[in-house]
Parts: structure tokens; sequence; C-alpha cells
């Protein structure tokens, strides 16, 4: 060994540089092309995942954001739609509710001389039908405006139209007026949707 360094002490400065030099850039080259190239291919695809998740985590925060807005409107809706079913019964429970109505008329002070149910009408989409009915009461005005006050009350949707008043001059008593009053009384039941589906096909 002493042999050896004594050989390159006595060689020229520039072949003792080359001897020093040489095995450092041959250490150099082979961890740049063993160790540093591999992992630094490695890292490059590891943060390319790393941005890809994150983008895939953002998009992911967004939809559970919207996600939970959609849950929050779709109960709103279920609730709204709780609250038109109240509205708008099935068509089995119609009976009950023109009966309803019939009813407030007598408490009403009205003498019903005409209740007569008319077609019912299926809504162009399917989704209600139309239940019409004539009625025709004996009355004085302010009972007429008690009934239809209650009428408006209701839970369920009933609509007043086609009025006709006329004063009736047998019934005049000690000054009450008394009145026949025409009108349509309409209800709506909703459609259930096997039946719809029914009358598409």
């Amino acid at each position: 060994m002493d042999i050896s360094i004594n050989k390159i002490k006595n060689l020229p400065q520039n072949l003792q540089i080359i001897i020093a030099v040489v095995p450092s850039l041959i250490l150099i080259v082979l961890f740049f092309f063993f160790v540093y190239s591999p992992k630094s291919k490695e890292i490059n695809v590891l943060d390319a995942k790393i941005v890809k998740l994150d983008q895939d985590i953002a998009l992911n925060e967004e939809k559970v954001r919207k996600l939970d807005a959609l849950i929050a409107e779709n109960e709103l809706l279920k609730a709204k739609l709780a609250r038109l079913k109240e509205k708008l019964p099935e068509e089995k429970e119609v009976s009950v509710l023109l009966k309803q109505i019939s009813e407030l008329g007598l408490q009403s002070g009205l003498e019903i001389l005409l209740w007569k149910p008319e077609a019912r009408k299926t809504q162009t989409e399917g989704l209600y039908v139309e239940i019409p009915v004539k009625v025709t009461v004996l009355t004085e005005y302010h009972k007429l405006g008690d009934f239809f006050s209650h009428i408006s009350r209701l839970p369920r949707l009933v609509n007043i139209s086609d009025i006709v008043l006329k004063v009736n001059t047998k019934q005049e008593q000690e000054g009450r007026g008394f009145i026949d009053a025409d009108f349509t009384a309409r209800t709506f039941a909703s459609v259930k949707q096997e039946d719809t589906k029914g009358a598409k096909q």
C-alpha cells in the first residue's frame, strides 16, 4: 500500500488529480443512474398521484356539500308534499269531505235545495281529479257568508265558483232578506300513481 501511494506521489500532479477525482465521478454517476434517477421518477409518479388524489378529494368534498343541500331540499319538498296531500285527499276520502261541506251548510243555517255531484274531470297530466258539486241553497246573506268562511278554513282544498244570488221575495220575514244561492263547490282528489300508469298504458 505504501509503495502504491509512493508511486502515486511520484506521478505528475495532473495524473494525481485525475486518479483522485475519477473514483468520485464514478460513484456520482453510479449514484445518479442507480439511486437518484429511479427515486426521482418514483417521486414524480407519487407527486402526480398526490395531485390527482387532492383533486378527487376536493371534488368529493364539493359533492358532499351539494349532497347536504340536496338532502335538505328533499326534506323541504317532502314536508311540502305532505302539506299538499292534506289539501288533496285520496278519492275514497272525498265522500267524507263532501258530507262535511254539507254539514257545514246546515250548521251555518242554509237550507239545501239542491246537491248534485257532477262528472269528475281528470287533470291533463293525470295527477289529480276535479270533483264538482252543483249546489242551490235558501239562506240569508250573512249566513251564506258564514258558510263560505267555514269552507275557506277547511284543511282540504275546496273552491266555490259560479255564484249566482237571487232575492227570494217569498221568504221575506220581518225585514230578513232571504236569497236563493246557486254555486259550484269543487274539491280535488289525488290520483294514485298506479292508476296513472294504468291510464297511460
